[in-house]
């Protein structure tokens, strides 16, 4: 399984870097905004910490928007992944941007169903967010277990299962159990 660290905090992402645990990094608009340094400028520091996929995040809500805004992102660094929300218009800039070659990471899935549309459109991972399943009193790693057995029944998929929201360390063995890909797990948890 590999551990994307879930943060803008280019000092954190360093420290965790040297001990050969971080093989990526998420981050997004109010994690960067935390730090009140610019959003492209973080995300260059934070490529040049590691070579490893950076998830750098739209705002736009429209395709276009996402389509300006990803290509943008995407010029920054060889490694930016663009993470585009799974609605209607984030589908669509995903095939988009997939067609022409920039890796996609679907965020704020909550379903199998979700899961598929964005696999289906080309993303080269989807992320499930377990811990806000679990605060809605419903089973964050079931769905993780689901979209894993779903995507084993077509090899032709290559979307990578990217366990987000996690809450705690048992989240992050639960999903290595599960089967996902990777964890994308926040600082203080990776402590």
């Amino acid at each position: 399984m590999k551990f994307f660290v879930d943060t803008a905090d280019v000092a954190a992402i360093r420290d965790l870097h040297a001990t050969g645990l971080v093989d990526g990094v998420t981050t997004n608009p109010s994690l960067v905004g935390k730090s009140g340094r610019d959003f492209r400028e973080v995300i260059v520091d934070i490529c040049k910490v590691t070579d490893g996929p950076v998830s750098a995040e739209v705002i736009a809500t429209d395709e276009a928007g996402m389509l300006e805004q990803g290509r943008a992102l995407a010029a920054l660094a060889p490694n930016v992944v663009v993470k585009l929300p799974l609605t209607l218009d984030g589908l669509k800039a995903c095939r988009k941007l997939t067609s022409e070659g920039t890796r996609t990471n679907v965020t704020l899935c909550f379903s199998t169903s979700q899961a598929l549309l964005a696999a289906k459109a080309g993303a080269r991972f989807v992320s499930p967010f377990v811990g806000r399943l679990d605060d809605l009193a419903q089973d964050g790693m079931q769905l993780i277990q689901e979209i894993v057995e779903m995507y084993a029944n077509f090899p032709n998929l290559k979307t990578e299962v990217l366990a987000a929201s996690i809450r705690h360390p048992l989240h992050v063995s639960q999903s290595a159990l599960a089967g996902a890909d990777v964890a994308t797990i926040p600082y203080p948890v990776m402590k």
